[in-house]
């Protein structure tokens, strides 16, 4: 028969829609990058003829995976920064920045990576060594969750920071009148303003780089958490020339320069580089203790952590995001700072109860306030990655009381029945196979711990990669084309090379073909 012509036919595959009824088929055919049917093998072989044709070998077929959260920017520039991942003591971390400084030849040094829990301690780090290494040129030295940075006092000068700075928002840190070199959230926004950009050629090849590891893994759509405004003009121009391929949901960063933009833009599609939301920043992050907590940390009892955000800025916000019809995206990690977001949220829901707002990360949140997320219709962005990274010390800032809040993922998902899911790469790795694993089983790669990370908030399979896809896309007001392998949606899609599960063991696992827009974007013949 095949009375009807396709671009690309794929059969003999498992394809799981991810509609809600778990439907799975055989066999999909697609044309000008949209899905015209998928159904029975038999079925679609006799009814299409294609230009290509493409046997799975009976693999599994998924939607794309979505990373709801990740940013793509920064890990460009973190590759072309000193590597101090993985550091186990000060020590390492300042012959590996040493090695950078000689092969790289830069007048400013920059890293990305270090975790002083590593160390065999939890004491943030002072620059007198690096002081001593380095003493004419700046070095500034990222925590992994960039919340954090480590700088020497050449560094500090060319900021001009000293121990009388005092930055709402943020910490200088200073012991005995002398800066110790230790920058907290807003503080490190100085900082960054002298830091010199690396060559455009040099961050396109980076983020290059970056698209091609995030196809091998099926990823095929990021939501870009917080994107500067000084980084729109190199994402017009790669998305425009179709160097991008990636589908990119952006959230701004909230500045004056990218309001102004968007008073003159409005919404912005570039080709497959979508701009419709802001994000904010309530609070810092829980390794650096800038969590804003309802009590004090366990481990410093005198601190609540950072409020990064005034509530007068968070209102303007709010109400720019509500006049322009811009989601709004608040990264917001502790207890308090979870229950003032969703407070806040509250006049979103009052104008419109579809707004979809969301907070990013979620991390600890008071039992007490769990049903606001459903009262007033906010959505969760959570990583699970995150519950994995840090239980060797959360406990230790949060008191075991609070834990039950801590990384709760399916207590959220109870009251809200959806949650987006992302990685907060490269703050945390962006494999989504890890991501599922730590969801499920809330284990690390060695399989620890043998009963998992407080696994009665662990998600079921299905849950986890409806976050990465359908849910990912209404998180972002994309359903109506994407999340599903459904007839008239964008062919968005991979094949895995072993089975998607939830065994107790992690293995690893890629995608064989991935494809997006009807484009073969990755394959492995």
């Amino acid at each position: 028969m095949k009375g009807q012509k396709a671009d690309l036919v794929i059969h003999n595959a498992i394809i799981h829609i991810m509609d809600e009824n778990e439907t799975q088929y055989e066999a999909i055919a697609i044309k000008d990058g949209k899905i015209l049917e998928v159904g029975p093998e038999r079925q679609i072989l006799n009814k299409y003829s294609s230009d290509e044709t493409i046997d799975a070998e009976g693999k599994e077929m998924y939607p794309g995976f979505t990373d709801a959260h990740g940013h793509l920017m920064p890990y460009a520039d973190m590759k072309l920064g000193a590597n101090l991942f993985g550091c186990r003591t000060l020590e390492e971390l300042l012959v590996r920045t040493e090695k950078y400084a000689d092969k790289s030849n830069r007048k400013f040094i920059v890293g990305h990576g270090w975790d002083q829990s590593m160390w065999g301690g939890d004491i943030l780090p002072t620059n007198e060594k690096l002081n001593e290494l380095f003493p004419n040129t700046p070095v500034c030295l990222y925590r992994v969750d960039g919340h954090a940075v480590l700088v020497n006092q050449a560094a500090l000068d060319k900021a001009k920071i000293t121990n009388k700075s005092i930055i709402p928002g943020g910490q200088v840190t200073v012991e005995n009148r002398v800066c110790t070199g230790l920058l907290l959230d807003n503080a490190m926004d100085s900082m960054s303003a002298v830091i010199p950009a690396y060559p455009e050629k040099n961050r396109i090849n980076a983020l290059m780089e970056i698209q091609e590891e995030l196809f091998q893994y099926g990823i095929t759509s990021v939501h870009d958490a917080g994107i500067a405004n000084k980084d729109l003009p190199l994402f017009k121009k790669v998305a425009e020339s179709k160097e991008l391929k990636l589908n990119v949901y952006g959230m701004l960063r909230n500045s004056a320069e990218n309001r102004t933009f968007v008073e003159k833009n409005g919404k912005v599609n570039w080709g497959n580089f979508y701009i419709s939301s802001f994000k904010m920043f309530a609070d810092g992050a829980l390794g650096s203790r800038g969590a804003l907590l309802k009590k004090p940390y366990s481990d410093a009892h005198n601190h609540l952590g950072i409020q990064t955000t005034t509530p007068e800025d968070m209102n303007n916000l709010a109400h720019f995001c509500l006049k322009h019809g811009y989601q709004l995206n608040t990264h917001a990690i502790g207890d308090s700072s979870n229950a003032i977001l969703l407070n806040l949220y509250e006049k979103a829901y009052a104008v419109n109860q579809d707004h979809r707002w969301r907070i990013e990360h979620a991390q600890v949140v008071d039992p007490a306030d769990f049903e606001l997320f459903r009262k007033y219709n906010v959505l969760p962005s959570v990583q699970p990655t995150h519950a994995i990274s840090d239980m060797r010390w959360v406990e230790n800032r949060l008191g075991k009381d609070r834990m039950q809040g801590a990384y709760a993922y399916q207590s959220i998902l109870k009251e809200t029945g959806i949650i987006a899911i992302g990685t907060d790469f490269p703050f945390d790795r962006l494999n989504p196979f890890l991501t599922i694993f730590a969801a499920t089983q809330r284990k690390n790669t060695d399989n620890q711990p043998s009963g998992g990370f407080r696994l009665e908030d662990g998600l079921s399979l299905m849950d986890c990669i409806r976050g990465m896809t359908i849910w990912a896309a209404i998180a972002s007001f994309q359903e109506k084309y994407s999340g599903t392998l459904e007839k008239g949606k964008e062919a968005n899609l991979i094949l895995v090379e072993r089975p998607l599960n939830s065994g107790r063991s992690f293995r690893e696992n890629f995608s064989m073909l991935t494809v997006i827009k009807g484009e073969i974007v990755y394959r492995i013949d």
